[in-house]
């Protein structure tokens, strides 16, 4: 089953490879993969992307920080 239709840890398996991506330098396909995951339900997050040292490698990217911004709570919400 492609990940992106496994509703139980489709999101988590895509959040893990796009960790373990940036972890070896491999950015770009990082961003592919957290692109996707933040598309699906799951438990990638606004707050976790925010405020996890898994993420550091991505920091200051624009991408990463087109992502964040994207995933923040809106007013209202």
């Amino acid at each position: 089953m492609p990940v992106t239709q496994d509703s139980i840890s489709g999101s988590d398996m895509l959040a893990l490879f796009a960790v373990i991506s940036a972890w070896v330098g491999e950015k770009d396909l990082a961003f592919e993969q957290l692109a996707i995951a933040t598309r699906i339900p799951g438990t990638l997050s606004y707050g976790q992307l925010k405020l996890h040292p898994f993420w550091d490698p991505l920091r200051g990217d624009p991408r990463f920080e087109k992502i964040v911004a994207d995933l923040a709570p809106k007013d209202g919400e």
